[in-house]
């Protein structure tokens, strides 16, 4: 399965949700390849410092240029699985990924700036369907409250309406330092120690949705918290 998290907004998480589901991918046993289109090299960095680490490797590869396509093609027929982290803006790798992805994953924060990245996201899912026709592609509220008397996730529902070619996750990804922890370290949540549950939760059940499978989920934690975060602004500037 080739699988996208990518978007045009920096600073969403997107290299956080990436390196996170590739760790996990290589944990249930899969030959799994991440794909660093960022000239950050932020994935490039986590996948050395898990070497580092002696945990479980999870091979990465920087691609740049608009010969992706081609490329990640033929690295699929060498790995189970590839995740893509394309960097946050509109670039050649982006729309290259969504041409050769079976699922993408677009995480945006519950601001009005990130929102306004929708109407763009939307057109280029529109247009690379026209040369993959399977791509599905899903708006993650990422980095939302961990309040769980606010509504990030539901409000975001309302909003996805006027999208054409975009669906909201079944998921949504709170601000946790346990993420911030798991970078540093070459980890993916579920190996850090203390062990987040809420965390190790929320990822799970994304990768469940995003590799649409049924593995056990971790022990649930008390006081599970509801979806929630802040009222979105409205998608158009005034």
């Amino acid at each position: 399965m080739i699988l996208l998290i990518g978007g045009e907004k920096g600073g969403t998480g997107k290299t956080t949700l990436a390196t996170n589901l590739a760790a996990k991918r290589a944990l249930a046993g899969r030959d799994v390849l991440l794909v660093d289109t960022d000239a950050q090299g932020s994935a490039s960095y986590w996948a050395q410092s898990r070497g580092e680490a002696g945990q479980r490797r999870v091979a990465c590869v920087q691609k740049f240029g608009k010969g992706l396509k081609a490329e990640v093609l033929d690295l699929a027929n060498r790995y189970q699985d590839i995740v893509i982290d394309a960097g946050g803006r509109d670039s050649a790798e982006l729309r290259a990924a969504l041409v050769v992805a079976g699922r993408a994953y677009i995480p945006v924060q519950p601001s009005q700036f990130d929102i306004w990245t929708l109407d763009r996201m939307d057109e280029l899912v529109g247009a690379a369907r026209g040369f993959n026709p399977g791509l599905r592609a899903f708006v993650v509220v990422s980095r939302c409250s961990t309040n769980p008397s606010v509504s990030d996730a539901r409000d975001a529902a309302e909003i996805m309406a006027d999208f054409a070619n975009l669906e909201l996750a079944g998921t949504a990804v709170r601000d946790r330092i346990a993420y911030r922890k798991a970078a540093r370290e070459g980890l993916c949540v579920d190996e850090i120690k203390p062990r987040d549950a809420k965390a190790s939760e929320e990822m799970q059940a994304l990768y469940e949705e995003a590799f649409q499978c049924s593995n056990p989920r971790p022990a649930p934690s008390a006081g599970r918290e509801s979806a929630g975060g802040s009222r979105l602004a409205d998608r158009s500037p005034s």
